[in-house]
């Protein structure tokens, strides 16, 4: 399986983006996608994960409110609307598929990486 993500790029403080990562093949109709990201010098962490039939989401505390994902799971693709970016949401993010059908917060429930987009929000 290979996840490809697009959508990075360079922003000022208060634009928005939104990523999209598409599978290479069927694996995520029963199973959860998320994405997390990393800041240089800084471990990857969660940024926000949704159920495999998409009625079900969740963020971390610092992007809720401002980042929405949703999936299309006829095109195999999860997406990342991201508003009102600020600075430190600078990093490669990356989108990943869960071993489950949820997407939970730690790094051990992925069952696969895509190489990652860098986002990179300037004042």
């Amino acid at each position: 399986v290979q996840l490809q993500a697009s959508g990075g790029g360079s922003v000022h403080t208060g634009d928005s983006l939104r990523l999209s990562c598409a599978a290479s093949r069927r694996t995520s109709s029963n199973n959860g996608m998320g994405w997390f990201r990393q800041a240089p010098g800084k471990e990857r962490e969660f940024v926000a994960g949704i159920n495999w039939r998409g009625d079900s989401t969740n963020y971390a505390d610092n992007v809720q409110g401002r980042f929405t994902i949703s999936r299309d799971n006829a095109k195999n693709t999860v997406y990342l609307q991201m508003n009102s970016l600020k600075p430190e949401d600078t990093a490669v993010y990356y989108c990943a598929v869960s071993l489950s059908s949820y997407m939970g917060r730690g790094l051990t429930n992925v069952r696969y990486w895509g190489q990652g987009t860098q986002v990179t929000v300037s004042s």
